[in-house]
């Protein structure tokens, strides 16, 4: 268990080596996961961080890797996704900057349970197990977090498992849709740009009927695309 002196101590040999990095420090007092730590905790986090970056398509993690990192989005998106041996694919989510995803490998040793793809290039601040333990020891309150951040993904995917088995593929859009839209300018915008083929990947339906209902949508004066984002202009109606 690392102490405060020995937490100090490594800080301060960090400092000396010239590996704390203000941005990153900012860019983690943003993430949930961090927020409350004290200042000298994100530095020492911060000076833990090894920045990389990624072209469009990289897969980052494949199901059943044994890797243990918590990666950290600076910037660009990634999917985060299952696929069967036939290419099958379930989009489980879509996160963009200041999100996080791996944070299951900071808890058990057990393989990862889904792939990680980016969508675009990206850059990613990657923290290591070793490192968080060492955090999670000096400053325990970080768990609780966790705990809470966990929590909220299991009832987003206990949400998802209700909308496959008792919607049908319209109301699973719509509400898809408006769980990814935020106000903007008075208008409920999803700001992360999406094909129309991630949002069947997303409700476990196929790209032709997915196009078909955005079609409709947009027609019926409900919704407007510009560049991938998706502007919800009035109510959407309960049936298709």
């Amino acid at each position: 268990m690392m102490n405060q002196t020995q937490l100090h101590t490594t800080m301060h040999t960090h400092f000396l080596h010239g590996q704390h990095d203000d941005k990153t420090t900012r860019m983690i007092e943003n993430i949930l996961l961090f927020s409350d730590l004290p200042e000298d905790y994100l530095k020492h986090i911060a000076s833990c961080a090894v920045s990389r970056n990624y072209p469009k398509n990289s897969i980052l993690i494949t199901e059943g890797d044994q890797s243990d990192s918590l990666y950290i989005i600076e910037s660009g998106r990634v999917k985060i996704f299952l696929n069967d041996e036939s290419g099958k694919e379930v989009i489980l989510n879509i996160q963009g900057q200041n999100e996080y995803f791996g944070e299951l490998a900071m808890l058990d040793e057990a393989p990862r349970s889904a792939s990680v793809m980016t969508l675009e290039p990206s850059r990613f601040s990657i923290i290591s197990k070793v490192d968080f333990d060492a955090c999670l020891k000096s400053y325990p309150d970080i768990a609780v977090h966790l705990i809470r951040a966990l929590a909220g993904r299991i009832r987003a995917l206990t949400e998802n498992v209700r909308d496959l088995a008792l919607h049908d593929v319209y109301e699973r859009v719509a509400s898809l849709l408006l769980k990814m839209a935020q106000e903007q300018d008075n208008k409920l915008t999803i700001t992360q740009k999406l094909t129309h083929q991630e949002i069947a990947n997303m409700v476990g339906a196929s790209r032709e009927m997915i196009s078909r209902i955005m079609k409709d949508l947009t027609t019926g004066g409900y919704i407007e695309s510009h560049s991938k984002q998706i502007t919800i202009l009035k109510k959407l109606p309960a049936h298709w």
